[in-house]
């Protein structure tokens, strides 16, 4: 149950500053004073809205029909305030008894033109608590409103503020976009985070649901295209939609075609380097295989990714699907199987041509379902003298800043400025400050909205509370600004501290928390051994890249980055080792940092002096081989101190680290001796190996951590020296 940080003042003055709400209503008079719940509040809904979800003013095609009825709304309403505040109202359709401290939901079309749209609705708390809207999205909506209200305004959660307001958003489509392609979602992030995006008003959750490492959805019909235990069967799916209707949450599909689909090639054997006369790695981006490319020059693939789009579009109900489209390499059209293709077919004479005929062939098998195709933007990069992508079309636009549409033609959706791929090769992260305080939100007739973005490069079997953590700001800003386009109060801290004050809506699952292995058995172990992807994902890159690192120990494999990553060797301290010789060399994580006690131990084999050698990072800590300005072992609190060790490590030798903290305090130990102890402590950081502009110089083996602090007899133990 959230808190709020301070208690209201019991009467603010009417039309003092916006309500603490997220996003801010478009219209908001206060009127002073509190409107208070008590056990005596009723929810009361007019008989003749009931059974319905919209009237005439309420429906359009974009996010898609309300599927909830209002009925349905009060009774979730009610549970939702049992959670929040202890009180049970009972439902009731004798609207015309409302009294102070009521809830009365009704739909209405109001004068013409209708105020609300599909998801406006007029809230009135000066007396019962009254919400109208032309949908259930826009009444739902409205409680929305309120919850947050009862949140933020009283620590019991009984009382909101007496206002008037009119609400509609500014932009049609209010996104998430998760990767889920690369990673696997568990159900209950998903639903938790489903819960959260209702809250704020945003309603397409769009899982991107193929890349080239996975394909998530099992269906009987291609048996072997997706792990069963890290994808969602049809059953999930429908049990995902419902419980996402109940939110005014869209889901919204995608499937990755004909670039990013090398899971997809090798399970059909349709890619561009199956078959005779292949294509190479030549024709496509330097760290990939051609199969990383549906054939569109073969009647076998394109006929194949035609079943697979006619399968799932099936399976959602949401009116956009996405199949991809974009970062098909320029140089495939230099293949001879391409060019002996174009030069054949007489309605294709460029690879544009090629792939919007490809597009337009699967935005039939979508349009034959009553839906819309969503491409990310790029190829219309590409020379097409004959073939053009159809005009219903939608371009998910990654370049520009999502202030004005930039593909002529084409509806988009704007996500290029807010991406989250976090890891220590792309290094990005939503823009907070340049949200809140510059993005203008382009409201013009082709822009349909715009959406945060998760990636998961490097990061494939990362925790999902690790995203999270990135995201949630973010995706509050993002709220705020797709529904109410006018200038931002006050600063981002501020804003910051609002999502806080609100906190959470009623219903959600606690994340889940790791029990701490403290027994003596290490939580982690990297053995950097050459070992085989976990089942469920491909190896998308060439020979070489994207090296995998096991997690004997616990369940937080990582991997290394594209193009630079760390070399394998065979004189390791136990077997292999691998050998880091850039600041691009890293091992992507992605877990979340580990609370003192903790402790940690690494084979390490220096090579190189600079000014700054991360060994374990996060965006809280850093473990350090070379601490910044002294050369020395070291750790770091990110915008607090820099600390180091008396212990320099020497170069070309191997040498056994260990950290070992305790809340306030740290020991370094060198081969199993004692060096020395600092009086401070950072949480265990396991986002990486390395960052972006601090890798290590050498060479790694044996990577361990325990959720314990060792003794000094456990820590000399491990480097084969008896305790004495």
């Amino acid at each position: 149950m959230a808190v709020a940080s301070e208690p209201a003042d019991p009467t603010p003055a009417p039309g003092s500053s916006p309500p603490p709400v997220v996003p801010r209503p478009t219209d908001w008079s206060d009127l002073g004073g509190l409107t208070t719940l008590t056990p005596r509040t009723r929810i009361l809904v007019a008989p003749g809205s009931l059974g319905r979800t919209a009237l005439p003013s309420g429906r359009q095609e974009l996010p898609g029909p309300a599927r909830q009825n209002v009925q349905d709304l009060a009774r979730q309403l009610r549970t939702e305030l049992a959670g929040l505040n202890g009180i049970t109202p009972d439902i009731s359709g004798d609207v015309s008894g409302a009294r102070d401290g009521d809830i009365v939901l009704g739909l209405t079309d109001g004068p013409a033109p209708a105020p609300f749209g599909a998801e406006g609705y007029r809230l009135d708390s000066a007396g019962p608590v009254r919400i109208e809207a032309a949908s259930t999205h826009g009444l739902f909506y409205g409680t929305r409103t309120v919850l947050q209200l009862l949140r933020a305004t009283d620590p019991g959660h009984r009382s909101l503020p007496r206002a008037r307001s009119l609400d509609r958003p500014a932009q049609q489509l209010r996104m998430v976009h998760l990767d889920a392609g690369r990673k696997y979602w568990q159900i209950p992030h998903l639903k938790n985070l489903i819960r959260r995006m209702g809250d704020q008003k945003l309603n397409t959750l769009f899982l991107h649901l193929s890349e080239s490492e996975g394909f998530r959805l099992d269906s009987p019909k291609f048996p072997g295209l997706a792990d069963p235990e890290h994808s969602y069967s049809r059953a999930d799916i429908e049990r995902l939609k419902s419980f996402a209707a109940r939110h005014h949450v869209q889901l919204m599909p995608g499937i990755e075609v004909p670039g990013h689909a090398t899971v997809i090639s090798e399970t059909f054997g349709i890619g561009f380097g199956a078959g005779t006369n292949p294509c190479t790695g030549a024709h496509t981006h330097s760290h990939l295989t051609a199969d990383w490319i549906v054939d569109m020059t073969s009647e076998k693939a394109v006929a194949k990714t035609k079943e697979i789009v006619d399968e799932f579009a099936g399976w959602f109900d949401a009116p956009l699907f996405s199949i991809g489209g974009e970062e098909v390499p320029g140089q495939l059209a230099d293949c001879p199987r391409v060019q002996e293709f174009l030069a054949a077919d007489p309605e294709v004479s460029t690879l544009g041509d090629l792939l919007n005929r490809y597009i337009n062939t699967l935005d039939d098998v979508l349009t034959s379902h009553g839906k819309r195709t969503a491409v990310y933007n790029g190829s219309e990069h590409l020379a097409a003298p004959q073939q053009k992508a159809h005009g219903p079309i939608v371009f998910i636009t990654w370049e520009g800043t999502g202030a004005e549409p930039a593909v002529p033609g084409h509806d988009e959706i704007a996500i290029g400025p807010f991406y989250d791929t976090p890891n220590n090769y792309h290094h990005l992260y939503p823009n907070e400050p340049w949200m809140y305080d510059d993005w203008a939100p382009s409201t013009a007739p082709d822009m349909l909205g715009s959406s945060l973005v998760n990636w998961a490069d490097y990061n494939f079997w990362a925790e999902d509370g690790y995203f999270e953590q990135h995201m949630a700001v973010a995706r509050a800003i993002m709220a705020d600004r797709s529904w109410n386009a006018t200038p931002t109060p006050g600063t981002v801290s501020g804003f910051r501290a609002l999502v806080d004050r609100i906190g959470d809506p009623p219903g959600i699952t606690p994340a889940p928390v790791a029990p701490r292995v403290d027994d003596g058995r290490p939580s982690h172990h990297w053995t950097f051994d050459t070992a085989p992807y976990p089942s469920g994902w491909t190896w998308a890159g060439s020979p070489g890249n994207t090296l995998f690192a096991e997690d004997t120990a616990g369940a937080l494999p990582g991997t290394s980055y594209i193009i630079n990553n760390p070399t394998p060797v065979a004189d390791g301290v136990n077997g292999q080792a691998w050998r880091f010789d850039s600041d691009r060399d890293g091992v992507g994580f992605g877990g979340l940092d580990v609370a003192e006690p903790w402790t940690v131990s690494v084979q390490v084999r220096s090579t190189a002096r600079t000014a700054d050698q991360v060994l374990l990072s996060s965006k809280a800590g850093a473990l350090k081989l070379q601490q910044y300005g002294t050369g020395k072992v070291g750790l770091t609190r990110y915008g607090a101190t820099d600390l180091s060790f008396d212990y320099t490590l020497p170069l070309n030798q191997w040498v056994q680290l260990t950290w070992v903290t305790e809340p306030g305090r740290t020991t370094l130990y060198a081969d199993g001796e004692r060096v020395g102890t600092v009086d401070a402590s950072v949480a265990l950081p396991l986002r990486s190996v390395g960052t972006e502009k601090a890798g290590l110089r050498g060479d790694l083996d044996d990577l361990l951590t325990w959720d314990e602090a060792l003794a000094p007899d456990q820590v000399r133990a491990l480097s084969g020296k008896e305790s004495q």
